[in-house]
């Protein structure tokens, strides 16, 4: 099944036997259940933390949209990323991360460090030998990585990295919070967990903060599902309401978020002060052909550097229609400046690394009209 059609009628499709036949999955806001009154049924619940008829049923969807076994959903996207750590590894093992990883993502295993003992072994994955060099060299537990990278954009050969994790006996997750599933699916090319937060492209319309964790094998689902129970990690029913909303234009938001985001793109290459435009589905991109091998849809985020942190803090200003707002993926178009803003808890030394600095600047482009942005962005930059 495509995934336009999975999504476009998930109640259809999520495995939710609802008795009314609703054409939307609906919301059992309750915290308990009576276990009597399910003696027919072939799922029998008791209390939402651990299951809930709505959770699993957007788990269901979520798990055939990434060909996984199975998903747990969870109240943030980081949640999700801490889900999987934390089931994972234990004190003293380690984890090879993308270099270029989300800030929260940076905080959370400098936290880990500290107080389990977990520590990370940093390298650019677009190096496979610098890959290799790392598994071979420490006693890595598993691997992670964003792909496009957040927000330099990067784009990591997932079935590189795959080979590399099976050859290493190394468990490999990926962060899929900027491509979704609806541009690639990281189970197919070797990994074992694909991991993102639905805050962003995925639900959509900023209403919501939430993510999931899709796990290859019944064997790290039902560890996952064990560890959120216990952790107590899991979304609520209302929360996944929201999160459905944006699914059955999931793929055609994206799709016109992309030709928008080319022709600012190619804009933007024209302003002197810009001195670079990154954005993974311009032919001049570096990785091109493999972004084209490997996703089907580019994410319309694209970051540019400016001649100075002056420029980038009057551009923020200047602009009408782009909010100077974090995260990204949603209707509105937005900006921001990562090392201030998303990426703020970065060391210098760590942002440097990244070719991240006070001119840097995100820019999610939204679905607003591509002409009238385009007059925004360069009023903002006159």
């Amino acid at each position: 099944m495509k995934i336009e059609t999975l999504l476009a009628n998930v109640a259809q499709h999520c495995g939710l036997n609802d008795p009314y036949g609703s054409t939307h999955i609906p919301v059992y806001s309750t915290a308990t259940f009576d276990m009597k009154r399910q003696n027919d049924n072939d799922v029998i619940y008791d209390y939402s933390r651990t299951d809930n008829p709505t959770r699993n049923a957007l788990e269901s969807i979520f798990a055939k949209a990434e060909n996984g076994y199975g998903c747990v959903c969870a109240n943030t996207g980081i949640a999700a990323i801490s889900l999987l750590i934390e089931t994972i590894l234990k004190t003293g093992d380690s984890i090879l991360v993308e270099r270029d990883c989300y800030g929260g993502t940076y905080r959370l295993l400098n936290i880990l460090l500290e107080k389990n003992n977990i520590a990370t072994v940093y390298a650019d994955f677009t190096n496979e030998q610098e890959v290799e060099t790392a598994l071979q060299n420490n006693p890595i537990k598993l691997i992670l990585c964003e792909s496009p990278t957040n927000p330099s954009l990067k784009v990591v050969d997932l079935e590189a990295i795959g080979n590399l994790s099976k050859k290493y006996n190394v468990l490999f997750a990926v962060d899929n919070s900027m491509a979704t599933f609806a541009a690639q699916k990281p189970l197919d090319f070797g990994a074992d967990f694909s991991v993102f937060s639905t805050t962003k492209f995925v639900s959509g319309h900023g209403s919501v903060t939430a993510g999931a964790l899709v796990s290859k094998t019944e064997e790290w689902h039902t560890k996952m599902h064990y560890h959120a129970n216990a952790y107590g990690r899991a979304q609520s029913p209302m929360d996944v309401f929201l999160t459905t909303l944006g699914l059955p234009t999931l793929v055609y938001r994206m799709k016109v978020q992309e030709e928008s985001a080319i022709t600012i793109a190619e804009f933007l290459k024209t302003v002197t002060k810009i001195k670079e435009v990154k954005f993974p589905a311009l032919k001049d991109f570096a990785q091109y052909e493999l972004v084209k091998k490997q996703m089907k849809v580019v994410p319309a985020v694209l970051t540019i550097q400016l001649d100075s942190e002056e420029s980038a803090n009057t551009l923020l200003a200047k602009t009408k229609l782009f909010g100077k707002k974090v995260s990204f993926g949603t209707a509105d178009s937005r900006l921001e400046i990562p090392a201030q803003m998303s990426h703020a808890t970065n060391s210098e030394s760590c942002l440097a690394s990244k070719g991240i600095d006070n001119a840097t600047v995100r820019i999610s482009v939204g679905l607003e009209n591509t002409e009238d942005l385009i007059q925004d962005l360069t009023q903002a930059l006159q």
